[in-house]
């Protein structure tokens, strides 16, 4: 279990969050929505362990993160960035493979049980065929699905994930969205899912958190939470909202702003 508990941040003594309070149930995917600047991305960060809070703490199974090793934090959760971009000329297995640093001693090389991981997780993004490729040539979906693919062989248990379908076409974010789900089904993967894309997030968590100015607008599952009355709060706009039966899931029609 992933807990947030009380957290406050502050840049330069201005608040982004303030006493932000939720949990993430074992192999749950719960959605973080909120408007530009509202603080979610310090808030994964908090999660992560790369920010200590000002006040309150993140935990992941009765451990606050700020009091665990670098290399325990990441045997037990995974970064998946916004951005995949690699400022050297790495071949898709050579980024892969570097989700198995946490499992390595010191100077410690792969050996054939770190590659056949890296190669099952691969296999899991349906990106094996990749494996050669230099990854600056991929696509921006081959990327974050390979980048999916490292935090798989990091074998952790928990995805953090910001903003995963950024800039990518709509094939590459129902691709995104489908291997997400199909991670959670068959490895019983707990995420926290960082997004904009309130259709994409409505067909992918179970739970959602919606956070304004720092603090929790609402919380709980996604049928209750993604109401008219909330999206109207959230982000000042009108919105119509309905099941849509061949989608399976609710669908938002932005209107205007409120």
């Amino acid at each position: 279990m992933l807990r947030v508990v009380d957290v406050s941040f502050a840049y330069g003594g201005q608040h982004v969050l303030r006493d932000v309070s939720f949990v993430v149930p074992r192999g749950r995917i719960v959605g973080l929505l909120g408007p530009n600047g509202s603080g979610k991305t310090t808030l994964l960060r908090i999660v992560a362990g790369t920010l200590r809070p000002l006040r309150g703490h993140a935990e992941i199974d009765g451990a606050d993160v700020t009091t665990l090793s670098r290399r325990d934090v990441a045997r037990r959760l995974a970064v998946v960035p916004q951005e995949t971009h690699s400022a050297f000329d790495f071949k898709v297995q050579d980024i892969v493979l570097m989700g198995r640093y946490p499992h390595l001693r010191a100077f410690e090389i792969e050996g054939p049980n770190d590659l056949a991981i890296a190669r099952e997780a691969l296999a899991a993004t349906g990106t094996l065929s990749l494996e050669r490729r230099p990854f600056n040539t991929l696509s921006g979906g081959e990327k974050q699905r390979v980048v999916i693919a490292g935090a798989l062989a990091q074998a952790a248990e928990v995805l953090l994930l910001d903003e995963p379908t950024a800039s990518l076409d709509l094939g590459s974010q129902l691709d995104i969205a489908a291997l997400l789900l199909r991670l959670n089904r068959d490895r019983g993967t707990t995420m926290i899912v960082c997004t904009h894309d309130l259709n994409f997030a409505a067909s992918l968590c179970a739970e959602l958190v919606l956070i304004r100015q720092g603090r929790v607008l609402a919380l709980g599952a996604t049928a209750d939470v993604l109401t008219p009355e909330n999206i109207r709060a959230l982000y000042d706009v009108r919105a119509d909202i309905m099941f849509h039966p061949r989608a399976q899931h609710l669908t938002v029609v932005p209107i205007a702003r409120a």
